[in-house]
């Protein structure tokens, strides 16, 4: 066995291989605290024909053993990956896919299975050191290594990997995957950070993986295991010039068109024409169409980049830093809570929000423990948004990341709890997409927001950026389209208010990105989501006044913790029954906070009224009017309010001598009592009496 060290901060992180999985290519444990993650790579020995991809497989898995918990689930087993697993399954693959060699097609599978977890230290980031390790110490070909950091900040200070309930307070919370010369990736979010601020933190990162990778290339020298020899397939410079020919003309001619759908079929023509002229039977290239299409799709991928830098024209000739027209629409969606129209340019979202009541939080099962949701926005991708027919799905793993992605960008403005009680829903359908469609839904969900009502610190929107790089030559561009970001270098994703960052993601398929070219994507950012962001205010410069008149009316009150009993009831009998009497939802929290909620005021005012009788307490001096529950020999017990009755002795019924208590009183009687004491334990003590003398006082 095999095992090294290497200090983060003040902590230290161990990788070790040799003793588990020693049948996969390459397998690692880390280990950080007591949290453990076993991570293998493997990969067949031989390509794959037939494919035109890359099929790289990540999966990363939380064993609920590892935390001394037993799934909640129905067959009590781990079934198919949650949203968190998706996620960092998506985290752990963008840095390492673009550093697999060009032309590798071998099936490869990453798997990192979490086997120990000590409920303090995050597994997630150190799934992408152990796939890397696992993959640099392995005999697959690959360009690494790289390593994984979350960064916090608490106070105004910089922390590395902090501990989960550091990450409570933290103000900047990012994930980064970095080489050692550069970041490759990027995922978090931040309470309005600067742009300065985030480009301090990336460094951060950067600096703080770097004895993470000395670590690798030390395990990597224990084991000394020899690589695969891996040659990339030569392409046929004959064939390629032959399309260069043939197609250029045609390649130039479809991206001077400004619209999609336009330049997509100008394209297809020529693709559709190269392909019958040089693979039909007795043509010189026969039967060898992938390779044709091959060659035409380098052909477009250096055409653009040529226009971009060389000429300093865009698709559509827009500036670089120029961003589409657009347009917003709310309120479109009559009977929703809130609705929201967002298109820029040939991308548009159509977002709707619901607000509804602690009973449609979302209940997640994570490694510590069971937790609940009151903000969800989920995106979905329809087929027809880009003109295609598909079979539907549940959500893939883009669909769920853009949809976290914009989350994140929203929850940071979202009021506090007590202030607007409402658990929130927002879903995004892209109904067209040209780039961008998550950064639609971000600036669609608040525009959503607002026209719901909802309260929000300040408005968000968002924008995609792009990276064209030759050399030492490069472009950074605003609102990327579809075909800047397939054929480009870069996805930066930056989401925020006019005041700072809440947002951000970056993707990359070069080697890594600096702090001059970080530096001026972030500023290049900024000043295109202040644009947007102008724009946006023309349809709703505001959060509405109020709720749509369709959604629940949700009201407030506090209870001492101890009458929660009062409201609940044996078996739940008495919360059951003003649930049935008024038709609003209740839901009364450990600390005495109880919500009731209906669209109709009418109802939640009588729900109020009950819960109140119900945990109102006795105050001394106030005449009730009561009702008598029970007679006893030496007095009668009176209810002065639904749940709570109190004692009035024989010698307080009246001012003259009462021989029986029925003389006076009989069970049903509604009579007026006043409130003479309650002792410690609650008992309260009545005078009938008393309050005879004080009505006498005030008619005389």
């Amino acid at each position: 066995m095999h095992s090294v060290k290497a200090k983060i901060g003040d902590r230290e992180i161990v990788l070790e291989t040799g003793k588990l999985a020693k049948q996969a290519d390459g397998s690692v444990v880390v280990r950080f605290g007591d949290t453990q993650l076993l991570v293998t790579a493997c990969s067949a020995k031989e390509k794959k024909e037939g494919l035109d991809f890359f099929p790289l497989t990540v999966d990363y898995i939380e064993k609920l053993y590892s935390a001394g918990r037993i799934p909640g689930s129905f067959f009590r087993r781990e079934g198919r990956l949650t949203e968190k697993e998706t996620l960092t399954s998506r985290f752990i693959d963008r840095p390492l896919r673009p550093l697999f060699p060009e032309g590798y097609q071998n099936e490869t599978q990453i798997m990192a299975n979490v086997i120990s977890h000590d409920q303090e230290n995050e597994s997630d980031v150190h799934a992408i050191t152990g796939a890397s390790a696992a993959l640099h110490i392995s005999d697959i070909p690959w360009n690494g290594p790289i390593a994984g950091v979350r960064v916090g900040r608490i106070g105004g200070k910089l922390v590395a990997n902090p501990t989960n309930k550091q990450r409570e307070t933290c103000d900047l919370d990012i994930l980064i995957a970095a080489s050692r010369d550069a970041i490759v990736m990027v995922e978090g979010g931040a309470a309005e950070a600067t742009e300065a601020d985030m480009v301090e933190a990336l460094m951060f990162g950067h600096a703080s993986v770097q004895p993470l990778i000395a670590a690798q290339d030390e395990l990597r020298k224990l084991v000394n295991k020899e690589k695969r020899k891996f040659e990339a397939p030569k392409p046929d410079m004959a064939l390629k010039a032959r399309v260069v020919e043939l197609a250029t003309a045609g390649v130039k001619a479809a991206y001077q068109k400004h619209d999609k759908m336009e330049r997509y079929a100008a394209l297809g023509v020529v693709k559709k024409e190269i392909v019958a002229q040089l693979c039909a039977e007795g043509a010189p290239f026969a039967k060898r169409d992938k390779e044709v299409k091959a060659a035409l799709e380098d052909l477009k991928y250096d055409y653009m980049r040529g226009m971009i830098l060389n000429d300093k024209i865009r698709i559509g000739a827009r500036k670089f830093d120029e961003v589409r027209r657009i347009t917003g629409e709310v309120g479109i969606l009559p009977r929703t809570h809130g609705s929201a129209l967002f298109t820029r340019g040939e991308t548009q979202a159509l977002v709707a929000t619901t607000l509804g009541t602690a009973e449609d939080e979302q209940r997640v099962e994570l490694l510590t423990g069971m937790t609940f949701k009151k903000f969800m926005l989920h995106y979905n991708f329809p087929p027809f948004s880009v003109g295609e027919t598909k079979p539907l799905r549940s959500p893939g793993r883009r669909e769920i990341g853009h949809g976290a992605l914009a989350e994140r960008a929203l929850k940071a403005v979202l009021p506090e709890e007590a202030k607007f009680p409402y658990t929130i829903r927002i879903v995004s359908d892209i109904l067209e997409s040209n780039g961008s469609s998550s950064m639609a839904s971000v600036c669609g969900g608040c525009l959503a927001l607002m026209d719901a009502g909802v309260p929000i610190r300040a408005p968000v929107a968002g924008i995609a950026m792009g990276l064209i790089m030759e050399g030492e030559r490069f472009a950074v561009l605003s609102d990327i389209l579809g075909d800047e970001d397939h054929l480009g270098d870069m996805d930066f994703k930056v989401c925020g208010t006019a005041v700072g960052i809440t947002s951000i993601q970056m993707d990359i398929k070069i080697l890594g990105v600096n702090r001059a070219i970080m530096t001026q994507a972030l500023d290049q950012a900024r000043a295109g989501r202040l644009h947007i962001l102008a724009e946006m205010q023309k349809a709703l410069p505001t959060s509405r006044a109020d709720i749509s008149q369709y959604a629940p009316r949700i009201t407030t009150l506090k209870i001492r913790p101890e009458r929660i009993k009062d409201v609940i009831g044996p078996g739940g009998k008495v919360i059951k029954d003003i649930v049935a009497r008024t038709g609003c939802s209740v839901n009364v929290e450990d600390d005495g906070t109880v919500s009731i909620a209906s669209a109709n005021q009418t109802q939640v005012d009588a729900a109020v009224k009950m819960i109140k009788g119900l945990t109102q307490d006795a105050e001394v001096g106030k005449i009730y009017l009561g009702t008598v529950r029970k007679i006893m020999e030496f007095g009668a017990f009176v209810e002065i309010f639904p749940g709570t009755d109190g004692l009035v002795h024989i010698s307080d019924l009246a001012a003259e001598r009462v021989k029986k208590v029925t003389d006076v009183l009989n069970e049903g009687d509604e009579v007026l009592v006043k409130c003479i004491s309650v002792d410690r334990s609650g008992k309260i003590k009545l005078s009938r009496k008393e309050a005879l003398g004080e009505q006498a006082e005030k008619k005389a």
